[in-house]
């Protein structure tokens, strides 16, 4: 495609956005209802100056903080209702309206560029949300959209992504099945499409929509250069006894009448190629450009990828057992648990690694609540998984507050008046939180 007919494209799409309502982003109109929503809330004074001093209670882990938040949230939502927002022909003033960062905010960031996939199937608030907060104008960014999301869903995700040169749609999509191979190719595909970008990116991240960052831009590249520096995250160990049936027998992709699992068969497979030790790990990675070209091309790689496909979960040993290979760019053949990638709440980690979860469990994960806040806040991590703004709308709330103000404190640039989430900040009452 030419550049005359790539410009007509993204034309024709953006006047068909601007025919359709903007329905599905649900952004709250946070600066002209202030005065209101004071006044909705006088019968309730519990919830203050809502929710800015709610957020500072739930961040400093006030015991009665959650319980009232509960209150306030379910009242809120009463009058509340998401606005329908007419897309803007004009993408830049998009940009402003959803508040996205426009120019980089510091030359280490400017000369540091980071890759994002970010696999998607629904929840289009949350994602945008996610996008917003960890989009810079000199990453890259390859967002897998699932192929069974709603022509409606896909149409939205990729109206708004023609309005960033440096976002791009997976060239091949999968039909992800949880725990299935097809989440793997989902990946790979993207990292296919993001080694002939001409961005120069020097690691790629993968996220999920229900993903959210705990560390700045600059505190990620921070952190890479001072821990790092070359080398790839993929935390894991040898594949432990109780694991190796994901392995050993053979599982299929099930995917009929909107239901889609993987289930074992009887067969067992042959032993991996190559001889290789099979290695158990998280399915979050952070890998150098050079590994990803390694993956891509080398014949270990594509031979385990091939020998993956019919086994369970197969993006859990796949990077972390490539990444153990002493020769691969960036190995780490004797590392284990190393590598704060994702702050997760396992149920089976109660009273271990965190204090219960106090939203509620999903496949054994903790879909965050008002009161885990302080502990994401305080977490190490990366990024935090997992968040349901349509069940907590409060949390997402104050961490994305919280997160856009310790962003805007750490720039080394003039701000601009839109990257600002609202009109005047509670959290210069807790910059002891940064």
């Amino acid at each position: 495609m030419n550049l005359l007919e790539a410009t007509k494209s993204v034309f024709l799409v953006c006047v068909m956005g601007c025919i359709s309502i903007f329905a599905f982003v649900y952004i709250r109109n946070r600066i002209s209802k202030e005065d209101n929503k004071q006044q909705r809330f006088q019968q309730l004074p519990e919830c203050g100056v809502y929710p800015d001093e709610l957020c500072v209670a739930l961040f400093e882990g006030k015991a009665a903080a959650p319980q009232i938040g509960h209150l306030c949230q379910e009242a809120f939502g009463r009058h509340e209702k998401p606005i329908n927002m007419q897309i803007p022909c004009n993408c830049s003033t998009l940009q402003r309206r959803l508040h996205f960062i426009t120019s980089p905010l510091s030359e280490e960031e400017r000369n540091f560029s980071l890759a994002f996939i970010i696999t998607i199937h629904k929840e289009l608030d949350m994602f945008i949300r996610l996008l917003r907060a960890i989009y810079m104008p000199q990453n890259i960014y390859c967002i897998h959209i699932d192929e069974k999301s709603s022509k409606d869903y896909k149409s939205a995700v990729e109206t708004l992504v023609n309005c960033f040169e440096n976002i791009f749609i997976a060239s091949k999509k999968e039909n992800v099945v949880y725990a299935g191979f097809s989440r793997l190719q989902a990946d790979i595909n993207c990292m296919k499409d993001l080694i002939h970008s001409k961005n120069q990116w020097h690691y790629v991240i993968n996220l999920c929509g229900q993903d959210y960052p705990i560390k700045t831009n600059k505190e990620l590249i921070e952190y890479i250069k001072s821990k790092w520096n070359g080398k790839n995250m993929t935390p894991g160990i040898i594949q432990p006894p109780h694991m190796k049936h994901r392995t050993h027998l053979s599982y299929k992709e099930y995917v009929h009448g909107g239901k889609s699992y993987v289930y074992p068969t009887k067969d067992r497979k042959s032993d991996p190629p190559h001889n290789l030790t099979i290695y158990f790990g998280s399915a979050y990675y952070v890998l150098t450009r050079k590994f990803v070209e390694f993956t891509l091309t080398d014949e270990r790689a594509k031979d385990l990828l091939e020998w993956s496909r019919d086994t369970y979960s197969p993006d859990e040993h796949y990077w972390v057992t490539l990444n153990r290979l002493p020769d691969a760019p960036g190995a780490t053949p004797d590392a284990q648990w190393e590598g704060n990638i994702r702050a997760i709440k396992w149920r089976d980690q109660e009273g271990k690694a965190h204090n219960g979860c106090k939203g509620h469990y999903v496949r054994d994960i903790c879909v965050y609540g008002l009161g885990d806040l302080k502990w994401i806040t305080e977490s190490p991590h990366l990024f935090a998984n997992k968040f349901e703004p349509a069940t907590n709308p409060l949390v997402m709330e104050c961490l994305e507050r919280h997160y856009r103000f310790k962003v805007l404190q750490q720039a080394e640039v003039p701000l601009e008046d839109h990257w600002n989430l609202q009109e005047h900040s509670f959290q210069h009452e807790t910059t002891h939180l940064n």
